[in-house]
């Protein structure tokens, strides 16, 4: 079962954000606090969106974390896939489609022309679960980032 989170849930999404940083190599980089996510998600001015995937007895096993992103070549709003996370023992179980669904069900239903997201290049499994969707490499794009000290400098 997919359902969109709820306040309560706010601990669990926090420990498979956790549990999602060490499997992609880098648990230090996982800064963000139960508050944090609590505003960012459920705050006066929400900026983010979860689904959860439930197992058979409800607990949850997995989640998509989303935001809204903008085409100016399209006009429309879309879908950034922020974070996708099933906990290793319910894989293969189908939670991971179904939360893609989700999230491709809400763009299909809003008119919103793209659901994107990134991918690290040594994750061969996730790589070949989306390729099996029909998703497919934006060639010709790199991915950048601005944080910590080069962020500050650029920003004074």
């Amino acid at each position: 079962m997919i359902r969109t989170a709820r306040p309560a849930d706010v601990p669990v999404l926090h420990a498979m954000i956790r549990e999602l940083a060490a499997y992609e190599r880098a648990p230090e980089e996982a800064r963000a606090s139960e508050e944090q996510l609590r505003e960012a998600l459920f705050g006066e001015r929400p900026a983010v969106h979860a689904h959860l995937a439930e197992d058979e007895e409800g607990e949850p096993v997995g989640f998509a974390l989303w935001f809204l992103n903008f085409s100016t070549w399209r006009g429309v709003h879309g879908i950034h896939l922020e974070d996708l996370y099933v906990r290793p023992a319910a894989r293969g179980g189908g939670h991971g489609k179904a939360l893609l669904t989700r999230l491709a069900r809400l763009c299909v239903e809003r008119g919103y022309e793209r659901l994107e997201w990134s991918v690290l290049d040594w994750n061969a499994p996730s790589i070949a679960f989306y390729e099996a969707l029909g998703a497919r490499p934006q060639d010709g794009w790199t991915a950048y980032r601005l944080t910590d000290e080069a962020l500050k400098t650029l920003g004074a």
